[in-house]
């Protein structure tokens, strides 16, 4: 999927050394966010969006490029042109604009020490990444949302490939240590982030149930 127009503005330092920017993306009439984790001056960016330039060349060189999965590539050719950095994208993932430099699979070691978590349900080439410094901080991509309404919530399961296998993955980030949560999709969530998390599962479960009757 192309990059949004307009651009994303820096919102502040969420975890140290981890920085969001967030914009209304006009492709979908919501919001969308992407991450700079920034590692001994060099900065790693998530599914980046189109990013106000004085904001990101405040916070280092940039080293990487790392997409969740395909449908988050946005602005990622731009930065590679940019800046020289490699992207690094999820083996099987398919439909990208520009091919990515690195293929990763689960349990690899990224730059900026992201470790890739496989978590299908979106779609199966879909990850999040856990980075384990300061308590620990998951990018969980679009397994939540939390841009439309109050807490955490899933996306519609017409918009993904396995809705069942979605709350799966969640509940398997359940398992990692780490204190903040970061959707691709709306506000982090910096305080009692696993109890949050199940709430969102529980307020879905009856859903869940009634849907697949």
């Amino acid at each position: 999927m192309p990059a949004p127009k307009g651009t994303a503005k820096l919102v502040g330092e969420i975890a140290r050394g981890v920085y969001r920017f967030t914009m209304h993306d006009n492709r979908i009439d919501s919001q969308s966010d992407c991450y700079v984790v920034v590692a001994n001056e060099r900065a790693i960016l998530i599914d980046p969006l189109p990013m106000a330039g004085q904001a990101l060349k405040k916070l280092g060189k940039v080293e990487a490029i790392c997409l969740t999965a395909s449908c988050h590539e946005r602005a990622a050719s731009r930065y590679r042109r940019s800046f020289k950095a490699p992207i690094y994208a999820p083996k099987g993932a398919v439909d990208f604009e520009r091919l990515p430099d690195h293929r990763y699979i689960s349990g690899n070691r990224l730059p900026g020490g992201l470790q890739a978590v496989h978590s299908p349900g979106p779609t199966n080439a879909h990850y999040s990444f856990y980075l384990r410094r300061d308590g620990g901080v998951v990018f969980c991509a679009d397994l939540l949302t939390n841009a439309n309404g109050p807490g955490l919530a899933f996306v519609a399961d017409e918009y993904q490939d396995d809705p069942k296998g979605t709350r799966r993955s969640v509940r398997r980030l359940l398992d990692l240590r780490f204190k903040v949560l970061c959707p691709n999709h709306g506000k982090p969530i910096k305080t009692g982030v696993k109890k949050v998390m199940r709430q969102a599962l529980a307020k879905d479960a009856p859903l869940q149930k009634k849907g697949h009757k």
